[in-house]
């Protein structure tokens, strides 16, 4: 097996497909002997010794020419054999090690397989750099979709970063390149090294890299995330039989880098946070957290929206095995972990996933298509096979390899339309002539269909601001399959509502009661997001008309507004407890706020109790999505901005028992102006006794403490369409609750 001088220029140069064809020990054929060739650009001197059977034929490589390839050649045998190169370098330092060309593919015809079909769950056991012991020896397996390049090798710390080293071979016609490198271990850094379609070298990260260095610097580092540390299957299985749609959530949405610091310029790492948080978290009684992206992020102002390592935790906090240590002391708290995910878009950044081989490979090659003009990034091409497996395949690995217990789909609105923030002219129409991406529907349902049978009692949540029909709907009655959406018009209407003086708001009303005309349509979480205490909208605080009084009384009336209408709850860090200042992701929450006078405070032991009610009452969560769960007592007086609605158990629970046909019925009554409201009847469903369980009116919360003396009782007297009815007195600015005693 002599080398062409083609073959041989192809090797030099690193244009070869398969350089394991070459590279390596081979025979000459016929029993001839044996070749062994390697290429190394900084050596001096190149011995081939047997590994285990010593009476094999020793080999010493010489240059050929003027290249960084070596050959040798034996007549003592014609078998294949087990090999280390000892090589000296150009420093006369020597070194000894298996030949990354002496390995078969770690890829099997399976793998392939499934990579062109688009459905391989498990892309994130085979791509990338996986730590693997073949034959005894430990390395590290490279692999990585790239079927457009000329060429591709690994570079790194422990081959000088040069291209010549590990050239990778293109396995079939899968588009995937491949090498086993042995000695490369567990924090080694590299990158891809592509000569692409076009002729020009280029340095790529990992599409699959599971740890990177931290910004600004973007190096891939070997990494496993596989974990035999976890101890929560008790969760697991409980988190497996919920109904989820009939328990409480109550979402508390964070920032990682901001909610509280070590120092103005750094933040809490993963396994700092663990301690703080879960005790806050505990104490305030909310059931989960919401973590925004936690994919690695070159730019940290997009708070983690554009990612370019998808399977990679960022390295700001710690190492992959540092967030698992927070997940798992989560889940050991009972507090469920969800995360944002991010399918959109991708950003430009020529050394991430953009052109990555030299052709448009996972965006579109049409701006019209593939880019994303709002954001300056890029659009996943939904249509192609391998893009919607990279995606999916990265969905299961959040859940699988951390655990988590759902994922907040970011921005579904723009992956549903072709014209998303686009005027005519700028898009193209779909097979059938609209604006529907059939593609980004169809992954969509795949995601969602692959994830709750991979992982069931895992959450999907939309964030789509549209009214897209049947988002939280199954994919067999023709939905998109998500659990939960946001409801952004419920958002949107109820902050225009509470930003406005009371003594407007007679003529807004509809604002607040409007939700419910399309409540059913949907299984929705009710938000106030991140989104809407940035970009100059002010905190929520600011927000809210009036002096401080008016202000925080305002406040405790959206939250409580928001806790006991139907649908499952997410407030975003620092509305709990009044943050002043706009959000700054640079900066951490005011938590000093706490020792400034009863307000801040009184928010916060506001929430806590909120949340207490709403955990501990059936009728808060059981029914969100039944007709019967809510119905309004009176929603038309408008004139004094007070409205009043009931909330109940689902009919079954109520009915069964002696007692509990009483229990289960909740009243709410809002008095959304600063008049104190005497001797006001509302209608009651049910005789006897009625407690006040909450009153944001409290002095516990910063009110006035003007209140009910703890119940009302009904009498005979018809009101709202009921046959009992009391006199309430209603607080200023304020929502109080009563439920039916047995």
């Amino acid at each position: 097996m002599i080398l062409t001088d083609q073959e041989l220029e192809s090797l030099s140069r690193v244009l070869h497909a398969s350089p394991h064809s070459l590279l390596g020990l081979h025979s000459l054929g016929n029993g001839n002997g044996l070749v062994a060739r390697a290429q190394l650009p900084n050596a001096a001197r190149v011995e081939l010794i047997p590994c285990h059977d010593l009476k094999r034929p020793r080999m010493t490589l010489h240059r050929l020419g003027d290249t960084a390839v070596f050959e040798g050649t034996t007549t003592e045998s014609s078998e294949i054999y087990a090999y280390d190169l000892v090589v000296t370098d150009q420093q006369g330092q020597t070194h000894q090690y298996r030949d990354a060309y002496s390995f078969l593919p770690t890829l099997g015809e399976t793998d392939l397989h499934l990579i062109g079909e688009g459905k391989h769950r498990r892309l994130y056991e085979i791509l990338g750099a996986q730590l693997r012991t073949i034959d005894g020896v430990s390395g590290t397996a490279f692999a990585v979709w790239a079927p457009n390049a000329r060429r591709v090798s690994v570079v790194g710390s422990w081959n000088q970063w040069d291209g010549r080293a590990h050239p990778m071979r293109l396995v079939g016609a899968s588009g995937v390149w491949e090498v086993f490198i042995p000695g490369v271990g567990q924090g080694s850094l590299y990158k891809f090294e592509l000569l692409d379609s076009e002729g020009r070298v280029r340095l790529k990260t990992d599409p699959f890299g599971f740890f990177f260095e931290r910004p600004p610097k973007n190096a891939s580092i070997v990494w496993d995330t596989r974990s035999d540390s976890w101890d929560d299957s008790d969760w697991i299985q409980n988190r497996q039989k919920r109904r989820w749609l009939n328990a409480p959530i109550s979402i508390y949405e964070l920032h990682l880098g901001s909610w509280q610091k070590r120092s103005a310029y750094e933040s809490l790492s993963y396994r700092e946070l663990a301690g703080p948080l879960i005790d806050y978290l505990r104490r305030m009684g909310f059931t989960h957290v919401e973590f925004l992206p936690v994919a690695e992020h070159a730019f940290y102002p997009s708070w983690g929206y554009q990612v370019t390592g998808f399977f990679a935790p960022t390295s700001r906090f710690g190492t992959p095995g540092d967030l698992q240590f927070l997940i798992q002391a989560l889940h050991a708290a009972g507090i469920g972990v969800l995360i944002d995910w991010v399918p959109g878009h991708f950003p430009r950044d020529d050394w991430s996933l953009a052109r990555f081989d030299g052709t448009a490979l996972y965006e579109h090659a049409d701006p019209r298509q593939g880019a994303q003009l709002d954001w300056g990034t890029l659009v996943f091409n939904y249509g192609r096979n391998e893009v919607r497996n990279f995606l999916t395949s990265n969905a299961l690995y959040w859940v699988d390899r951390f655990h988590v217990d759902g994922l907040r789909v970011d921005a579904v609105a723009s992956m549903l339309y072709l014209d998303y923030s686009r005027k005519s002219g700028e898009w193209v129409p779909n097979a059938y002539g609209g604006r529907e991406n059939l593609e980004a529907v169809a992954f969509l349902r795949e995601f969602n269909e692959v994830t709750h049978v991979e992982f069931p009692g895992v959450l999907t949540i939309a964030e789509e601001s549209t009214s897209w029909p049947m988002v939280s709907r199954p994919p067999w009655l023709g939905g998109l399959g998500f659990d939960l959406k946001w409801n952004m018009g419920w958002m949107h209407d109820t902050l225009g509502y509470f930003k406005r003086d009371p003594v407007y708001r007679k003529y807004h009303q509809n604002d607040l009661t409007f939700a419910m005309l399309y409540h059913l349509h949907e299984n929705y979480v009710l938000p106030l997001s991140h989104d809407e205490v940035v970009h100059g909208k002010g905190s929520l605080r600011r927000r809210m008309p009036g002096d401080d009084w008016r202000a925080f009384a305002n406040l405790r009336a959206l939250l409580g507004y928001q806790w006991m209408f139907p649908g499952k709850k997410l407030l975003f860090m620092g509305g709990e407890f009044g943050q002043v200042a706009e959000w700054n992701e640079n900066a951490s929450l005011d938590w000093w706020l706490l020792g400034q006078g009863p307000y801040h405070q009184g928010l916060q032991n506001w929430v806590s109790d909120l949340n207490a009610l709403y955990r501990s009452e059936p009728a808060l969560y059981r029914s969100d999505y039944e007709a019967d769960g809510f119905w309004w007592m009176d929603c038309g007086d408008q004139e004094h901005s007070v409205l009043s609605f009931v909330r109940q158990s689902p009919s079954h629970e109520r009915a069964s028992g002696a007692d509990r046909q009483r229990a289960g019925i909740v009243l709410v009554i809002l008095n959304l102006t600063p008049d104190a409201r005497r001797d006001y009847r509302v209608g009651l469903p049910l005789a006897g006794r009625w407690e006040e369980v909450l009153n944001s009116d409290s002095e516990r919360y910063g009110g006035s403490n003007l209140g009910n003396a703890g119940a009302v009782t009904a009498e005979e007297f018809s009101v709202h369409g009921q046959r009992w009815s009391a006199l309430f007195t209603l607080p200023p600015l304020s929502v109080v609750v009563f439920r039916a005693q047995g």
